[in-house]
């Protein structure tokens, strides 16, 4: 079927996210005791390797939800509407800003690669660099802004303000890529790009804001 992800590609597609988890986390070292005469060593599967399965995991679970939320779509010129920004504040918050990132860097590279994980299941790089390529290329730092401000204090209305932060830097990239662009007018760039995404965004921060206080009483990081 055209669109399908190959059983080959999605095991490669972890190993991938697993090398990356290994690569930026520090090496757990097993101390073996000074009598047996056994020199310290690196466990082949140790807890740490089975920490990083499960974000590894994790991260593939957002990037696919993030795919899924570009498929609820209210179209619209130049820019449609979706859920994908509110996955993308969820990512941050519940993964945390390093994993969080990855998550969306995960789901930009498999659209780059041509899956059709885009809003209207549109593959390819192009779209990267279409009228919606700001907003998508600040997924990654979207996540990790809100991801590293969501954990500094412990209430309602700053778990907002966190994900608001996230949400102004994917208008300030979409806006400013269709303003360089498409638009070479700076109001009509800001009112297409900005303004006009205010009050379904305002919902989806609301949504995504409760979503993550309720849950975060008992679980404040996944996979960690």
């Amino acid at each position: 079927m055209q669109g399908e992800y190959p059983p080959k590609h999605r095991e490669l597609t972890f190993w991938w996210i697993l090398a990356i988890l290994r690569f930026v986390s520090p090496i757990t070292h097993v101390e073996m005791p000074m009598t047996t005469g056994v020199r310290t060593l690196d466990r082949p599967w140790n807890i740490a390797d089975r920490s990083l399965l499960v974000q590894a995991l994790w991260i593939a679970g957002f990037a696919v939800a993030t795919a899924v939320g570009a498929r609820f779509e209210i179209p619209h010129q130049p820019v449609p509407f979706t859920l994908q920004t509110m996955v993308v504040l969820l990512a941050g918050a519940f993964l945390g800003p390093r994993n969080g990132a990855l998550s969306q860097i995960l789901y930009l590279g498999a659209g780059a690669l041509g899956l059709p994980v885009f809003a209207g299941g549109a593959p390819g790089f192009a779209h990267l660099i279409g009228p919606t390529g700001g907003y998508l290329l600040a997924f990654p730092a979207a996540a990790a802004v809100a991801g590293y401000l969501v954990t500094m204090r412990r209430s309602l209305w700053w778990t907002v303000l966190s994900m608001a932060a996230g949400l102004l830097v994917i208008f300030a990239s979409g806006t400013l890529h269709l303003y360089a662009f498409y638009i070479k007018d700076a109001a009509s760039a800001f009112a297409a790009g900005f303004l006009i995404f205010s009050w379904w965004d305002m919902l989806k921060l609301g949504a995504a804001s409760m979503i993550y206080f309720e849950i975060a009483k008992r679980y404040s990081r996944l996979g960690n």
